[in-house]
């Protein structure tokens, strides 16, 4: 039987939850993504016309991942296997490069092999496929929440192209809750069912970009609500909120984004009870503690930075405590962070030395690498008289050379202010500079 089986009428499918029933079928009916899924883009190029190479799906849950490889199945005249990083192991992979060899010989067909999860192969499980992607047996195409840059091998991921998907906007997730619900043959379309704009766009907003949560709770309060007399079912706010286990903040979504704009601006105004009431009003309304985590990170390097680099690690510290303690203790070490970011002295020199250092390679172009900075390997290095002078051979472990571009020679990218650790930075440069 085959693995991929998109027939309308199937059986198993009918019982399946509302998620799985709503996967788009074809890219026309595809949320979402347009970075990587544009008219003329790369990814809709190859698909088209049949000729994706191996590729990596990266990204938050619910965002398409394995929908989009499901649709590269329906579409591509080769043979489609799926396999499951988590329950499979070399033997299976063996087994599937193995008939993949034989359907190319016999019949010129070529296989796709997708890989869910792929983050949880180890070095050994991922070395077995790797001769097979490089001879092209197989195409490997892998789906992960994990950044695939960090989480997976480096010969694997060098072999294929990454595709990053984004959490869907609120529109996307606000189209898919509609069609499934008037969708007769695959969503709730049978059902009589009124629901509120406020009920709808909270679910909208509760799924936090994920489709696959926001379906999973509109099922849930369908089929769990007592029909009204007529046979209509009422999902109401109330409903929608109980539903997704998290409490509505406003109906108008404009407040959620104007207290987290509230919580960010205090952490910078250095005001550690107005950061901590507006993080943790957002946390009681429902929101994930995890946004609050990630803003504290940037503001670490965004208004703290070099002022106290300890900042950042106070804050990533406290986000590996929350990830082993859950939300109940580890919401102590979160306002141990928040408290720490909003007091410490504040800089955005970081901010501004990566604008300029942006800039500066887009201004300066192709720059060739100074000669004496080179690879001593290459034989040119070694005719140049110019040599690279060792710092750690001199007194003060500092000796002048040039190590910018000659397009940039002289250029300051990092101003250091004179807050906190930082005005001990600019002693140093200026020291080193005179």
């Amino acid at each position: 039987m085959d693995l991929f089986d998109f027939s309308k009428d199937n059986s198993s499918k009918k019982n399946a939850p509302l998620a799985d029933r709503m996967r788009p079928n074809t890219l026309n009916d595809f949320l979402g993504q347009e970075h990587i899924l544009s008219k003329n883009s790369l990814l809709m190029r190859a698909i088209s016309s049949d000729m994706l190479g191996s590729c990596i799906f990266y990204g938050p849950p619910g965002t398409g991942k394995t929908t989009l490889a499901s649709i590269i199945a329906s579409t591509t005249k080769g043979n489609f296997e799926k396999l499951n990083a988590v329950s499979s192991g070399v033997a299976d992979a063996k087994a599937v490069i193995e008939r993949a060899k034989q359907n190319q010989k016999m019949y010129g067909k070529k296989t796709y092999l997708l890989l869910d999860e792929c983050h949880r192969w180890n070095k050994a499980q991922s070395d077995c496929v790797l001769s097979a992607i490089e001879d092209g047996s197989i195409i490997f195409i892998g789906s992960t929440t994990e950044n695939p840059f960090v989480s997976m091998t480096r010969a694997i991921v060098s072999r294929c192209r990454i595709f990053e998907l984004k959490g869907l906007a609120d529109k996307d997730i606000l189209a898919g809750l509609r069609r499934a619900i008037s969708d007769k043959e695959r969503g709730l379309g049978n059902f009589i069912i009124k629901i509120s704009e406020e009920a709808i766009h909270h679910f909208a907003w509760g799924a936090n970009g994920d489709l696959r949560s926001a379906l999973n709770a509109l099922e849930l309060a369908v089929l769990s609500s007592q029909p009204e007399k007529d046979g209509s079912i009422d999902i109401t706010l109330n409903v929608a909120t109980q539903s997704t286990q998290k409490k509505a903040i406003s109906v108008d979504e404009n407040t959620y984004y104007d207290m987290l704009s509230a919580f960010c601006k205090s952490l910078r105004g250095s005001d550690p009870d107005a950061s901590l009431y507006w993080a943790f009003r957002l946390c009681e309304a429902g929101c994930d503690p995890l946004l609050i985590y990630r803003r504290l990170l940037a503001h670490a390097s965004e208004d703290v930075g070099m002022a106290d680099s300890n900042a950042l690690v106070v804050v990533m510290n406290a986000y590996l405590a929350f990830e082993r303690m859950g939300y109940t203790e580890g919401s102590l070490p979160m306002a141990h962070a928040i408290i720490y970011v909003a007091t410490a002295p504040k800089s955005n020199a970081v901010v501004m030395a990566r604008t300029n250092a942006i800039d500066a390679v887009k201004s300066s172009g192709a720059s060739e690498v100074p000669y004496h900075l080179r690879d001593r390997t290459y034989a040119s290095v070694l005719d140049t008289g110019k040599q690279y002078i060792y710092p750690h051979t001199y007194g003060g472990y500092y000796k002048e050379q040039q190590y910018l571009p000659d397009s940039l020679v002289g250029q300051k990218l990092y101003s250091p202010t004179e807050n906190g650790d930082e005005n001990r930075v600019k002693d140093f440069l200026d020291k080193l500079e005179k």
